[in-house]
């Protein structure tokens, strides 16, 4: 696929003839410098954007010919996205956070609540709950960032630079979640700069310049998750 932007009179191609298939329990780390496509390339994964040329098939499904309120709805019921930012409200629980994708499910109040509850002890945060973000580490708004992806039970996990406002401990727990959520079966797509936590992944993609550069199995995982 293609993705060309116009700034101003110029056309910026950001992707260039991107080909690849991600199979379902996945954890692929996409990496680059700057500029590379990687971004993009993610965004168009989780539908936040659509190919200029080419087709994006999710779960067997034509992203490309929908319209914005069904790929709000893929989103929301087949995607959890991780960010750098955490991008949590500041004046609201850890709790109500976690709860957030499930405000269009339909559920009562009290079952929003027990799935939140549920995922919040899944990423080890017990006890937290009542938490704002002030109140927790930077490593523990990640968790609660990430509780809040897998409630809704997506099939898919986006995670862009997820690790990168963190020291190298919670850094560690973060990926280590992502880890246990891809042992249990969850696809797992990971944006970093960095090698030692794209080691985390059993495979690892290189861009550069809009394109692949290289797409790899890396060994060592695949031996340690016994694949």
């Amino acid at each position: 696929m293609w993705k060309v932007y116009r700034v101003g009179d110029v056309e910026v191609q950001a992707l260039r003839g991107v080909s690849l298939s991600i199979d379902q329990g996945e954890f692929v780390a996409i990496m680059g410098s700057s500029g590379s496509g990687k971004s993009t390339l993610m965004n168009i994964l989780g539908c936040l954007d659509k190919p200029s040329l080419g087709h994006y098939w999710l779960n067997g499904i034509d992203t490309g010919s929908l319209h914005s309120d069904q790929l709000a709805e893929i989103r929301n019921q087949q995607i959890g996205f991780v960010f750098q930012s955490f991008n949590l409200i500041p004046r609201t629980s850890a709790l109500e956070n976690t709860q957030l994708p499930l405000f269009y499910r339909g559920l009562s109040v009290r079952e929003q609540r027990a799935l939140a509850s549920a995922a919040l002890q899944r990423v080890g945060l017990r006890g937290r709950e009542g938490h704002s973000p002030t109140q927790l580490s930077g490593g523990q708004q990640q968790r609660v960032a990430i509780a809040r992806a897998l409630v809704a039970t997506p099939s898919l996990l986006l995670a862009d630079e997820p690790t990168g406002n963190l020291d190298t401990q919670s850094s560690r727990e973060i990926m280590d979640i992502l880890s246990a959520l891809n042992q249990d079966g969850m696809t797992v797509i990971l944006v970093t700069h960095e090698s030692d936590v794209a080691a985390f992944a059993s495979r690892e993609i290189m861009m550069k310049d809009g394109q692949i550069q290289s797409d790899r199995i890396t060994k060592c995982h695949v031996q340690a998750t016994g694949a």
